[in-house]
């Protein structure tokens, strides 16, 4: 009766393979997008004062 039973749940009841974890595929394109975007957005609104501070410290370090 109990392998009856036990055959009857396992024929409508399937069990599931075990699933590996792979990540949070979704999230880390994400990150890496938003991340993209704040460099182009701060590269636009700052960048004059970037290259102007990246040009001051290359000549302060090859003047020395």
């Amino acid at each position: 009766m109990s392998l009856l039973l036990t055959r009857l749940f396992l024929a409508v009841v399937k069990p599931r393979p075990a699933r590996t974890e792979r990540g949070d595929v979704p999230g880390w394109v994400l990150i890496t997008v938003m991340t993209a975007g704040l460099v182009v957005l701060i590269w636009g609104v700052a960048g004059d004062q970037l290259k102007s501070m990246l040009e001051n410290a290359l000549k302060s370090v090859s003047n020395k």
